[in-house]
């Protein structure tokens, strides 16, 4: 991972970088006595990690991280442990190591880098996967986009997806369907069909309009819907 260094004390920026050189986990990169000159060099440049001491003057550490828009991941340095619960309200802070740093503790730090590293890369995976549906088509799995789902048919004992490009026909029950899409989106309106709700046209009485679909919504259900819409 490349790393930046940002303290005003040189000497703390030296043990630091000497600490890195010590693993081959991170590569100091280019290290800042101001916070205000780091802020110019990420506008033009990508890091992973930033070594950031909290007190400096003029702009401090916290001061720097609020002018990130999508900060790396940051490890903090300091004399002062009376900020650590500060430190932690930002998402992007990693780890608090006081001064002076020890190899151990700069160690654990970095372990502990690696597990938020590997916890991002499983919800992202996680969130990749769940934007898709994949269901079984003529003894084919096929995966379908779920925000192009506008509309679930129950047939008997098959149910039709419908989107924009395609209808497929699954041998499946709208229960099981509905337990795999996100609640925030689909909703059953009737005992045949559940709707994307961002897909709605129109409401009349007992009706909604999806796409050129007229789909009735059930006494029941009705409420619910209007709830979940925000519609009074």
């Amino acid at each position: 991972m490349n790393c930046i260094i940002i303290d005003d004390d040189a000497t703390a920026r030296l043990i630091v970088r000497q600490l890195c050189t010590k693993t081959e986990e991170v590569s100091v990169i280019e290290e800042f006595s101001s916070a205000i000159d780091a802020i110019k060099y990420l506008n033009e440049n990508t890091i992973d990690l930033i070594f950031l001491d909290i007190h400096m003057p003029t702009f401090s550490g916290f001061d720097f991280i609020k002018t990130l828009k999508s900060p790396p991941k940051i490890i903090l340095t300091t004399s002062d442990k009376n900020f650590a619960l500060e430190a932690f309200e930002y998402n992007c802070v990693v780890d608090y190591l006081l001064k002076p740093i020890t190899l151990e503790r700069f160690n654990k730090s970095l372990q502990k880098l690696a597990s938020f590293k590997q916890e991002e890369t499983v919800d992202t995976k996680t969130k990749e996967n769940s934007d898709y549906l994949y269901v079984n088509v003529d003894r084919r799995l096929v995966k379908i986009k779920i925000p192009e789902i506008f509309l679930i048919e129950a047939k008997g004992d098959y149910i039709s997806i419908k989107t924009e490009a395609k209808s497929y026909i699954v041998h499946s029950t709208l229960k099981k369907i509905q337990e795999k899409l996100p609640s925030s989106l689909f909703f059953k309106v009737h005992r045949s069909y559940i709707i994307n709700t961002s897909e709605i046209i129109d409401i009349e009485d007992n009706s909604v309009l999806i796409k050129k679909n007229v789909i009735p919504v059930s006494r029941s259900n009705k409420s619910e819907l209007m709830k979940k819409l925000n519609l009074l």
